[in-house]
């Protein structure tokens, strides 16, 4: 064994335990899965397989290689320069969905397409759509402000049979709203998933960069590379997260009896408490907060819903179990 060698766990624990992302990466298997991942896969100085991860085209090919291998999607790219988000997080947040579903209908996570999810901001790789309905047949209408992500994200779907009929993509023509104006009139889904920017500023977003790079690295970092990419919608708004959060927070009043649970990703621990501000200002009648960890970087999923339980039960009831019933005739 090398010197000073760090020793790794078999399974990352903080992952949830449906994530299939908890054991390390099989690059072996990877490569496999595609093939072109082949040249950036290296023999680190602990003498352990890994890849780049300060190169953007090594990081979206190690992605790419996750979304083939462990989903099953053999055509998926994103354009240059957009948000290549880490595979094993975003698994996690569909999962604890799931469990969000799952204490609405009995303990039992509802299964197939009749269960819809709305992903406001889908960007570019059509994350949160694939894996949900890759884990659990979930349909999904996916929107996003940038025309270039729609087209993209609309692209792997028409590319994939397995997404085909069942990922529906929507541009939101107001980059004011978060909520309003995205569903049809009388239109319902079960929930949201979101993933908002970070970022109040496009300087407040560089020096984020330079940051998080300069403690991968243990030296100090001047020039901020994004190594995951992103665009300016994808990484900051006025207002940053807080603001972006507020405003969905007060516009999903208005569709209190379009959507079961409203949930989003809170990234900094500080907003927490201006979004439950927001949620008891609208009377919420329910809120969790969960936290989830992906080694050293741990997220907060906020999720809210204005039904009571036995609204909840006779949601499940009216939208979920009759595409149960279908399934156990097929």
């Amino acid at each position: 064994m090398p010197p000073n060698k760090k020793s790794h766990p078999k399974e990352k624990s903080g992952l949830h335990p449906r994530n299939r992302h908890r054991a390390r990466y099989d690059f072996k298997e990877l490569v496999k899965s595609c093939p072109e991942l082949r040249p950036f896969v290296q023999v680190n100085a602990y003498n352990d397989a890994s890849v780049d991860f300060f190169d953007p085209k090594a990081v979206k090919l190690l992605n790419k290689a996750l979304l083939a291998h462990f989903y099953g999607i053999r055509n998926w790219d994103i354009p240059k320069g957009y948000l290549c988000p880490p595979i094993p997080g975003r698994a996690d947040y569909i999962h604890h969905v799931a469990d969000l579903l799952a204490a609405t209908h009995k303990g039992q996570i509802p299964k197939g397409s009749r269960v819809t999810g709305l992903d406001v901001g889908v960007g570019a790789s059509c994350v949160y759509p694939i894996i949900g309905n890759r884990e659990y047949g979930w349909s999904f209408i996916g929107t996003d402000i940038d025309p270039v992500s729609v087209q993209s994200s609309r692209k792997i779907v028409e590319a994939n049979t397995a997404l085909s009929g069942n990922v529906e993509l929507r541009l939101q023509k107001n980059p004011k709203d978060v909520l309003q104006g995205v569903l049809k009139p009388g239109e319902q889904v079960d929930f949201t998933v979101c993933n908002p920017p970070f970022h109040a500023s496009l300087a407040e977003a560089q020096a984020g960069s330079v940051r998080k790079l300069s403690n991968l690295k243990q030296q100090k970092v001047a020039k901020p590379t994004l190594n995951f990419g992103g665009q300016k919608a994808e990484l900051w708004c006025e207002g940053g997260e807080l603001r972006f959060v507020r405003d969905m927070v007060f516009q999903s009043r208005h569709l209190a009896t379009s959507c079961l649970w409203f949930t989003t990703l809170v990234s900094k621990q500080a907003n927490i408490k201006g979004i439950l501000q927001a949620l008891k200002q609208v009377k919420a009648f329910e809120v969790q907060t969960i936290t989830m960890s992906q080694g050293n970087k741990t997220s907060r999923l906020v999720a809210w819903t204005f039904q009571n339980k036995a609204q909840q039960e006779e949601w499940a009831k009216e939208r979920w179990q009759a595409e149960a019933r279908a399934s156990e005739h097929r």
